[in-house]
């Protein structure tokens, strides 16, 4: 495999960070601090499904114009707020809540997984995140990216074709020396139908302790149980402290 792969691509919401995790605890501290009372995982269910769903699907029909993440987040923010008895909040805590996709924690991991691959190979988001997002995430969690592929460098949310031939290009590479990974099937599956390799990373808590947990469909190259697993696979070496400098 690292003969032939010399460039890894990485989803993030899901993949690499614990976005579901990361915005209910977020929302629960603010709830606490300001006397605010709401079904927490419900707003962040529904706050995703919008995005991701209705408003992203018009976008990639071409019935609404070209428009990143970040702003679809706050569309959606501003229809639910209401929705679950958020009233009154003041524009500085609404543009708190909607930040905190800027601030999503990796999963424990990540970071060093991430460092070990980095070790063989180029690491790379590639998300449905706008860059400016995918940049301060990185540097709120320590994501050690070579290079943050967001949606607004293609004016294309996937599994469009351009995201991950784009990505490809952008790389100088072609698409059999690139390996996607992701805890997602439709994600895999996209980029495969491009000449893509694979990679399936199981991330069973995504959706919660309760939530569905996705498994990995066949016909992947790799399984992995985590982003150490896959260096493992991968053949890096464990980092120590001894290989610090």
């Amino acid at each position: 495999m690292k003969t032939t792969v010399h460039a890894l691509l990485f989803d993030v919401f899901g993949t690499v960070v614990n976005w579901r995790g990361s915005l209910i605890a977020s929302l629960e501290s603010f709830g606490e601090k300001n006397g605010l009372k709401a079904d927490w995982p419900a707003l962040v269910d529904a706050w995703r499904a919008e995005a991701y769903g209705p408003l992203m699907d018009e976008i990639r029909e071409r019935t609404l114009p070209w428009t990143p993440l970040d702003d679809l987040h706050r569309v959606a923010l501003e229809e639910l707020l209401p929705q679950y008895g958020l009233v009154g909040l003041t524009k500085a805590e609404v543009d708190w809540i909607h930040r905190l996709w800027h601030r999503l924690d990796p999963w424990p991991d990540a970071v060093p997984g991430l460092t070990r691959l980095k070790q063989g190979y180029s690491i790379s988001a590639l998300s449905n995140g706008n860059v400016a997002m995918l940049v301060n995430m990185a540097r709120h969690g320590g994501l050690p990216w070579d290079m943050v592929f967001g949606a607004d460098l293609f004016n294309h949310y996937k599994p469009d074709a351009e995201c991950y031939l784009g990505a490809c290009t952008l790389l100088g590479l072609e698409p059999e020396r690139v390996m996607l990974c992701a805890a997602h099937n439709n994600d895999l599956q996209a980029a495969s139908e491009l000449g893509l390799r694979t990679a399936f990373i199981q991330r069973p808590l995504e959706k919660g302790p309760k939530g569905p947990i996705e498994q990995p469909a066949d016909g992947w190259d790799l399984v992995a149980s985590d982003l150490q697993d896959l260096a493992d696979q991968l053949g890096m070496k464990t980092t120590t402290h001894e290989d610090e400098p």
